[in-house]
């Protein structure tokens, strides 16, 4: 079968490959020139279960509020008179309870666990190196009240077999050196050895380039313009260099699924969510963090990608807007510097702002949409690094028929 695969980030890639893999015919069609240029090109790069809790929670509220005044935290919010994002926002208030909290985060690790399990299986099958670091996550907090609330709240994701141990500065410079300097900056960290991370742009291309070696087709450097229906099914997808004619289609675009699924009737409460994130040459130091994890005070990401380390933070509702100044990223850089001083070269900073793609519950979004040969795989947040190769093979099995290898009832597009 014959499948357009609308999208060339991490989602869309590997739907292609799961596609490809089953013996169908997958292309795929993205605006940029090369895969994972967008919200793919400049995650945190963790792989995290361990950290896999609600997006959407009291805390997470009470923040959103604090920062329509303040614009000093990690969440930011710009007023806006989109009637999409209030829309979001209403669907969004009612999952910050704390029932629908500890339910989405169930079944966040849940996915998280699946598809790392996936992810593991894809390396094996194609060699793809993607600069992966093994041996756990660090997430550390300035307090030892911060340190025994998050240590509580850990105790959900024992309960889902999740390894989180609580460990003391000098365990956690046992673990990992660079945080011998800076024992009495922080109380204590959660250490996850199951976590992990590796560069999500570097993992996309080099499973898209696997593919185009096998003779699958990706038209890059094309716009969807508009995408054709005639008697309940999706005809084609009209671009700015002609169309496609498929089969079937899958939505694999991240936050534009939303715009361009609302033009044939689709409802897709996904809006953008903007991240920040510096990437810094290691440039001959000593001492960058070996293992990747969190700064769970200042609510920055951290990992080491060999030649590099990559550092992400805020979450910024701003709509569609792309644009970053070196001012953005005063805060992140501050706090990076205190903690990890050696990192790398702090004077070379590659900056970069991109979208991630949120729902209000932050659980994807899977499966038929509206029309008999329509897909949906977007909506991934946060998480699409950890989500994204049992997002593909959930995909692959829903076209295919079959009932996937992991329970995503809940997760179904819903129209």
């Amino acid at each position: 079968m014959r499948v357009a695969v609308l999208g060339a980030g991490l989602a869309g890639v590997m739907t292609a490959y799961e596609l490809f893999r089953d013996g169908h015919e997958p292309i795929v069609i993205d605006r940029r020139s090369e895969p994972a240029s967008e919200t793919s090109y400049g995650n945190a790069g963790m792989i995290a279960p361990g950290h896999a809790y609600s997006w959407a929670s009291p805390t997470a509220l009470r923040t959103l509020i604090r920062s329509i005044r303040h614009d000093d935290t990690a969440l930011r919010f710009r007023l806006q008179a989109d009637p999409h994002f209030w829309a979001w926002a209403a669907r969004f208030v009612r999952n910050c309870t704390e029932a629908r909290a500890d339910y989405n985060t169930v079944r966040k690790v849940g996915l998280c666990v699946y598809s790392q399990g996936e992810l593991h299986r894809v390396v094996a099958e194609t060699g793809v190196d993607y600069g992966a670091a093994k041996g756990g996550a660090l997430y550390l907090h300035r307090t030892e009240e911060a340190l025994a609330r998050a240590d509580r709240n850990a105790e959900l994701m024992r309960r889902l077999g999740v390894e989180v141990r609580r460990v003391t500065p000098f365990e956690a410079a046992q673990i990992d050196q660079v945080y011998l300097p800076v024992l009495d900056r922080f109380a204590g960290a959660l250490y996850v050895p199951g976590d992990e991370s590796g560069d999500a742009r570097r993992f996309t291309r080099g499973i898209a380039a696997w593919l185009i070696e096998r003779g699958v087709a990706f038209r890059m450097d094309e716009t969807i313009e508009r995408i054709g229906v005639a008697r309940g099914r999706i005809d084609r997808v009209v671009t700015d260099k002609g169309g496609v004619q498929a089969d079937a289609y899958v939505l694999a675009l991240g936050c534009y699924a939303a715009p361009l699924g609302r033009t044939i009737g689709l409802r897709l409460p996904i809006y953008p969510v903007k991240g920040y994130s510096l990437t810094i040459p290691i440039a001959g130091r000593n001492n960058p963090p070996r293992l990747s994890g969190v700064d769970e005070h200042n609510l920055f990401a951290f990992a080491n990608y060999g030649e590099h380390v990559r550092l992400t933070a805020i979450a910024e509702f701003a709509g569609y807007d792309w644009s970053h100044r070196p001012s953005d990223f005063t805060g992140l850089l501050k706090a990076a510097r205190e903690l990890f001083p050696d990192a790398g070269d702090y004077a070379q900073p590659e900056y970069w702002a991109g979208l991630r793609p949120m729902t209000p519950s932050a659980l994807p979004i899977f499966g038929r949409a509206r029309y008999d040969n329509l897909y949906v795989n977007a909506g991934h947040g946060h998480m699409g690094w950890t989500w994204a190769c049992g997002s593909g093979r959930i995909t692959a099995d829903l076209i295919a028929g079959r009932t996937p290898g992991h329970d995503v009832s809940s997760m179904l597009y819903r129209g």
